[in-house]
């Protein structure tokens, strides 16, 4: 019986789940807290909470957060980006740096044209003092050349030019999309060089945590489309990786449901994610993921994400309105488990007149910080603070008499993770309700006693209003994730929020009621999804499916996926229509007859497709071409057409290939 190992590091947990490999079938599961300052931590503690044979395990796959959040919080690792034919060509006032995320880069002479051939020589002098530039400060390089889709003989020159002078990591543009927007191919080129050193930090961590459980089997890293590659490739592709987490939501769903046509909802504690399921594959987003502002040319789910989650913060704005989100808090419930302390001052602010950030908190969430002069005097003072335990806010003020002056600071730690925010949340809500009783539920009633007194309600009625908010906004955030997927209605208006408001019963004074129904069932995901989606299921008038594992389906989905590798190439008649050019990943080749070019378009993409899919970590390849012809009438009305090109879309895809020792 050979056994997989699904690993997936969210933003709050690490979940674990090992699974019969055949049949499917899960045999055991467990959680740990995530380790944001080392992940391995997290991972090896949720690792110990299964037993198995090491020896049985045939396949350990892991889906990670870590390349999301790295775009997101920019914290990847500094690049130099080498951009050949560019100048002229970048539209004026363009902000190369910002486009790149880098300071570093370097417009150098070369390229070729829309057809593959060369317009100017490589000027490798310039790409040589480039290298020899920016060595110290990068610690990978991007290479993109304006057409390297087309030909790129540039960019792998340069490549080993690079690799030569500078023995550090080198991405190539045309490695990553066939697509022809080349700003956006040079921006992903550079933010994959970027993730290169973290994500390699990160698999040779996992590494070692599997070595020291002699567990010796093949790692695989779920992309972003949900399919998965090697942790070789990963080394090489990171950017891939964005969105894994929510890709291996989406295929954990049709793996522990069988559903193939349906609409995931992955609620966690910060976020919840929505994707759909159409004719048993997740719908992929056209235009290519977007993360952190960057839009790239990455093949990935279609996913729609919102603020919304178990532990988004319940507070009051200011027009003293009751919200939920889109920040995140830690509960108190959960605070209190191991500070019972924070109990005994949330009832001695009970006693007081109210103030301002009664029942909030200040917690410690990572104990290294910038250190050489990087900090300033009132972080220090506010780390030395926290360590021993958490500070209400109450408190924060008398760490300096000016707490105003450092909201800025404290705003930046916050979203640097090294502070997080304790407050009452929806899970503490649902403890005082008894939706959830897994936590201290006297902290989360202690909590929501000072927050209701600011409204004058009664602790349960704040808890009901809260909780009925977070369905709410769960069932419209679906609404608005299906309106997206299906594109702009054709009269160019957007939904009607008063009748979406009406639909999800905020409106119950009016002498206008709306109904929705969703046409698709919902499966719901995620550790709170009992407690909130059979509500949000009721507003939707929809079929609600909760897995038995859906607490860890990324886990699942982890090891429930297939390698697939993705090509296109293109035919069309030369510029002067004298032959026809054959445009495959890379290069460019020249016939004198139609079918001659798709045939060797077809051929060449059919073998590149499996044997990169071999590389990706597959077995029993299987291989499919489909080819679409663009035609145009010859003349008005006339019923005979001319043919314009041919796109060809090559799929290969294979399992995992099982191994052990």
């Amino acid at each position: 019986m050979s056994l997989a190992l699904g690993i997936d590091t969210g933003g709050t947990y690490t979940d674990v789940a090992l699974v019969e490999y055949d049949s499917g079938r899960v045999l055991a599961v467990a959680k740990a807290l995530t380790t944001k300052h080392n992940l391995s931590l997290g991972i090896s503690q949720a690792i110990d909470n299964v037993a198995f044979d090491p020896r049985e395990i045939g396949l350990v796959s892991l889906s990670t957060t870590l390349a999301t959040n790295a775009l997101v919080e920019a914290q990847g690792a500094p690049v130099c980006s080498i951009l050949i034919g560019y100048e002229g060509r970048v539209a004026p006032g363009t902000d190369l740096s910002a486009a790149l995320n880098t300071p570093f880069y370097a417009l150098v002479s070369g390229g070729h044209d829309s057809s593959g051939r060369e317009l100017t020589p490589l000027d490798s002098d310039a790409v040589r003092h480039a290298a020899c530039a920016y060595a110290d400060q990068a610690e990978a390089f991007a290479i993109s050349s304006y057409f390297g889709t087309r030909n790129a003989a540039h960019e792998l020159a340069a490549r080993d030019l690079v690799q030569r002078l500078t023995n550090k990591p080198v991405t190539c543009g045309h490695e990553l999309s066939s697509k022809l927007d080349a700003l956006r191919r040079a921006t992903t080129a550079s933010l994959n060089a970027s993730l290169i050193p973290l994500v390699c930090g990160l698999l040779d961590a996992v590494l070692a945590v599997l070595a020291e459980r002699r567990i010796e089997a093949p790692v695989m890293v779920v992309k972003g489309d949900g399919s998965l590659i090697s942790a070789e490739v990963a080394r090489e592709r990171p950017v891939e990786t964005i969105l894994s987490g929510p890709a291996a939501s989406v295929v954990g769903a049709m793996a522990l449901t069988g559903n193939n046509d349906t609409i995931v909802v992955d609620m966690g504690g910060t976020t919840t994610d929505i994707a759909i399921i159409r004719d048993g594959a997740p719908v992929l987003s056209s235009e290519g993921a977007t993360v952190g502002g960057w839009r790239t040319m990455v093949e990935a789910i279609d996913v729609y994400t919102c603020g919304l989650g178990g532990d988004s913060q319940v507070h009051l704005d200011e027009r003293g309105a009751l919200q939920v989100g889109p920040n995140r808090a830690l509960p108190l419930a959960v605070l209190a488990a191991s500070h019972p302390a924070i109990i005994s001052e949330m009832e001695r602010q009970l006693r007081r007149p109210r103030q301002p950030g009664d029942g909030e908190f200040v917690v410690l969430q990572r104990s290294s910080w910038p250190s050489n002069g990087q900090a300033s005097d009132f972080e220090l003072r506010l780390r030395d603070a926290l360590e021993s335990e958490p500070v209400s806010v109450e408190r924060l003020r008398e760490i300096t008499s000016h707490p105003g002056l450092y909201d800025r600071q404290l705003s930046r730690l916050f979203r640097q993770g090294l502070i997080i925010r304790a407050a009452l949340t929806p899970t503490d809500c649902a403890h005082v309700l008894g939706w959830y009783r897994e936590w201290d539920a006297h902290a989360s009633e202690v909590a929501a006693e000072l927050l209701a007194r600011r409204w004058g309600l009664e602790c349960e009625a704040l808890c009901h209003r809260a909780l009925t908010r977070t369905v709410q906004q769960s069932a419209y955030h679906v609404i608005r994730a299906v309106l997206a997927s299906e594109g702009p209605p054709s009269n160019g208006t957007g939904p009607d929020d008063d009748l979406l408001a009406r639909a999800l019963g905020s409106e119950g004074n009016s002498l206008l009621s709306v109904a929705v129904r969703l046409n698709r069932p919902l499966v719901a995901l995620g550790a709170p999804s009992p407690t909130y989606w059979p509500h949000a299921a009721g507003i939707l008038s929809a079929d609600l499916s909760v897995p038995e594992y859906a607490h860890v389906a990324n886990a699942v989905g982890a090891v429930a996926g297939s390698v697939v590798t993705r090509l296109k190439a293109q035919v069309a008649p030369s510029e002067d229509s004298a032959s026809v050019v054959a445009f495959v990943p890379g290069e460019w080749r020249e016939f004198g007859a139609v079918d001659e070019a798709i045939a060797f378009a077809t051929a060449h993409c059919s073998e590149l497709a499996k044997a990169t899919a071999l590389a990706s970590g597959a077995t029993e390849v299987r291989v499919n071409t489909t080819r679409l012809d663009h035609t145009a009438p010859v003349g008005l009305g006339a019923e005979e057409e001319t043919w314009l090109y041919t796109e060809l879309a090559t799929t290969a895809a294979g399992r995992p290939a099982l191994g052990h020792g």
